[in-house]
């Protein structure tokens, strides 16, 4: 078993230690990780060099400074800049991580046995904790998506599904693409594979409530139905921040379609996508996955004989 971490970072100086050690802590090291320093302007360089001096898996790739974090595409670009300095050939898993995180030791090996009993399983994580007042709280991801803060893919997932998409929502347009595609994507909640996020999810480098906004485009962008969207955000705003949170969220998803913005091109998946979130509304979300992994598993079968 062998996998790639590819980290694209910005001025990640204040978290990133904690997320070097408990990586190099692993019970099963990576063989290779490209850490893709973006342009920071903070002490992240000479960071990632004292480790790289300390660990010869470790590789250091330095990027132009764009002027400030890029969310979305600019981060994905980033990951692209780390992962065609490699022959993805030579891993069986790449994950995209964040330099943010606390893992626990034994986090990558218990991702890849559970991966090695389930051969459809094609991206998989564990679950987001963020720490406030000194006790772990859950970021509430649900089941089916694979965290965009340490996204672990099978390398030939990764490759049918070709790879991400260069727009906020990339992280959720791969997981709808796996199950389109046959595949079984998801994150567990069990303890073993729980991490620690240091920086709260779907906060931005400008305030949380940026992240909301950006959060409504990228609705928009992946092509969710409104009706859905609202309920989402009825469900958001029963959470930290509370309220407002989810007002952000509707403004930035009406301010998009508003003004017309593009939208994804691939309009077979956003109907794929369309018809899930309608079942979700009437089913839940557990049972409309469990029918599509089930639908789909013949199409998987046939590809992967």
């Amino acid at each position: 078993m062998s996998y790639l971490l590819v980290s694209p970072c910005r001025n990640e100086a204040k978290f990133m230690r904690r997320t070097l050690d408990s990586v190099c802590k692993q019970t099963i090291l990576p063989k290779k990780w490209i850490i893709v320093d973006d342009g920071s302007t903070d002490e992240t360089p000479e960071i990632i060099e004292e480790y790289v001096k300390n660990y010869s898996w470790i590789k250091h790739v330095r990027n132009d400074d764009r002027g400030g974090r890029s969310v979305g595409p600019g981060v994905i670009e980033a990951f692209y800049k780390g992962l065609e300095r490699t022959d993805t050939k030579e891993y069986d898993y790449i994950c995209k991580l964040d330099m943010d995180l606390i893992l626990k030791p034994s986090y990558f090996e218990n991702l890849m046995i559970e991966m090695q009993n389930n051969p459809r399983l094609g991206c998989f994580s564990g679950k987001p904790y963020f720490v406030f007042e000194g006790k772990e709280i859950s970021e509430k991801c649900g089941d089916e998506m694979c965290v965009g803060a340490a996204k672990f893919y099978r390398r030939e997932c990764f490759n049918e599904i070709g790879g991400f998409v260069r727009e906020v929502m990339w992280d959720a347009i791969d997981c709808h693409r796996c199950r389109f595609l046959g595949w079984i994507a998801c994150s567990s909640n069990e303890p073993a594979i729980r991490f620690i996020h240091l920086r709260p999810m779907g906060s931005s480098q400008n305030g949380i409530l940026t992240g909301r906004v950006r959060h409504g485009f990228g609705q928009y962008f992946m092509g969710s139905s409104l009706l859905y969207f609202m309920a989402t955000v009825c469900y958001r705003m029963f959470h930290r921040p509370y309220i407002i949170g989810g007002m952000a969220m509707v403004y930035g998803y009406l301010r998009s379609w508003v003004r017309g913005e593009r939208q994804y091109s691939d309009k077979e998946l956003i109907k794929f996508i369309k018809k899930y979130q309608n079942r979700v509304l009437l089913v839940g979300k557990k049972r409309a996955i469990e029918e599509i992994n089930h639908s789909r598993a013949d199409l998987w079968l046939k590809t992967h004989k």
